[in-house]
């Protein structure tokens, strides 16, 4: 694999791409560089990649890495990443549904995990979703996603890409920008842009709660019903309007408001309130 391009090695092996799986593979090497300078992997990092496809950025993480654990679903990639990184005895592949993998179990505690990734738009949220929800122990989660996406996931209040996936990934980590990728980086050419970006978990959450289930239940209805107050959207909480009408109060926000303009510290004060009267 040293002297194929990626093009080359799909032609090897007569690969066809699965528009299910939304398989788009990167050609562009400087992209490949940047991932791997962004993500800041050493020697002392165990790396977990998700969705390798035919090895070509994990061939550059197994020269800078102690290991990489693999995980891939696709059948047909699996005899081509076991004979193109043969040669590599720091290299692990796991065959499965990254949803299913217990990410606790092929780490064996090690305290330096790094996640690199290049998603599908289905698989985004719900890969994110598990890795912070799960509280699993990584440093970073470089990923390069739609970058529609990942505007999403660093908006800031009071603009339309703020929402749920927003406050869930700043909850629990910083995020960074590492560039933009043109679709002409990948074989076959999506149709969006892409971007990478990096999530740097955080030792403590960005905002200390009193109940966090309550405060995702929180943000979750004032984004699901967007466009209404946020009297309104959180009525589906049960909670009675004399009690909700306090918890308002105290926290010191407008039940007028929408959730789309509420800070992750005010999102904090509102389920505090909420969780003490209540």
């Amino acid at each position: 694999m040293d002297n194929l391009s990626t093009e080359d090695i799909v032609k090897k092996y007569g690969f066809r791409f699965s528009k299910s799986l939304g398989q788009n593979f990167l050609t562009n090497t400087s992209v490949l560089q940047d991932i791997i300078s962004g993500a800041e992997i050493n020697k002392k990092d165990v790396v977990i990649e998700i969705g390798p496809g035919i090895g070509t950025l994990t061939r550059e993480l197994l020269k800078a890495a102690k290991m990489v654990i693999a995980i891939e679903i696709d059948n047909d990639l699996i005899p081509i990443l076991k004979e193109e990184l043969k040669m590599f005895d720091n290299f692990q592949l796991i065959h499965e549904d990254v949803l299913k993998v217990d990410f606790f179990n092929i780490t064996n505690g090690t305290d330096s995990v790094k996640i690199v990734a290049n998603l599908p738009y289905y698989l985004t949220t719900p890969v994110i979703t598990k890795l912070l929800n799960k509280h699993y122990n990584f440093k970073t989660f470089t990923v390069m996603i739609q970058k529609e996406v990942g505007e999403r996931i660093a908006a800031k209040p009071n603009c339309k890409e703020y929402g749920a996936l927003s406050v869930l990934v700043q909850y629990y980590c910083d995020v960074e920008v590492i560039g933009k990728v043109k679709p002409s980086s990948f074989i076959p050419r999506p149709k969006v842009d892409s971007i990478v970006i990096k999530l740097i978990k955080l030792h403590i959450p960005r905002v200390r709660v009193k109940d966090e289930k309550l405060f995702f239940k929180v943000v979750r209805c004032a984004f699901n019903m967007r466009r209404k107050t946020l009297r309104n959207a959180v009525k589906v909480l049960n909670i009675s309007p004399k009690n909700m009408e306090e918890a308002f109060k105290e926290s010191g926000i407008d039940p007028k408001r929408r959730g789309e303009t509420l800070s992750l510290q005010e999102f904090g004060r509102l389920s505090d309130c909420i969780y003490e009267i209540c």
